[in-house]
């Protein structure tokens, strides 16, 4: 599972910190972060979708927020039995407490 949050963090960090340095033309000498690379990119992209390439950025960050859930979804799923043995304690004392509560409030008289 290591191998599957590597493989998907490293691309996201590197497309992500490319966007933002390239947006905001940080590019320390490196014509790959230069404002225009950016839009010509982005330019080259929205031509061959057919569509506009201001809207890119939103697609490709709602795939990566997609992306993140599946991945945390397999990862709930294999550690299935010990969310659920950590989660058991906690609920099951909220519950006897909430219990308790109610079977007290039970014995008191209302008000009057």
């Amino acid at each position: 599972m290591r191998w599957v949050f590597a493989a998907w963090a490293l691309p996201m960090g590197i497309f992500w910190g490319w966007y933002f340095l390239s947006l905001n033309d940080m590019n320390f000498g490196y014509v790959m972060l230069t404002r225009q690379v950016h839009d010509l990119f982005f330019q080259l992209y929205g031509d061959a979708l057919g569509i506009e390439p201001s809207t890119i950025p939103l697609l490709v960050a709602k795939a990566c927020i997609l992306d993140t859930l599946l991945i945390l979804a397999i990862w709930a799923f294999r550690r299935r039995k010990a969310i659920a043995g950590w989660l058991a304690p906690r609920t099951g004392a909220i519950s006897e407490r909430t219990l308790r509560r109610v079977r007290e409030a039970g014995r008191a008289r209302p008000a009057g």
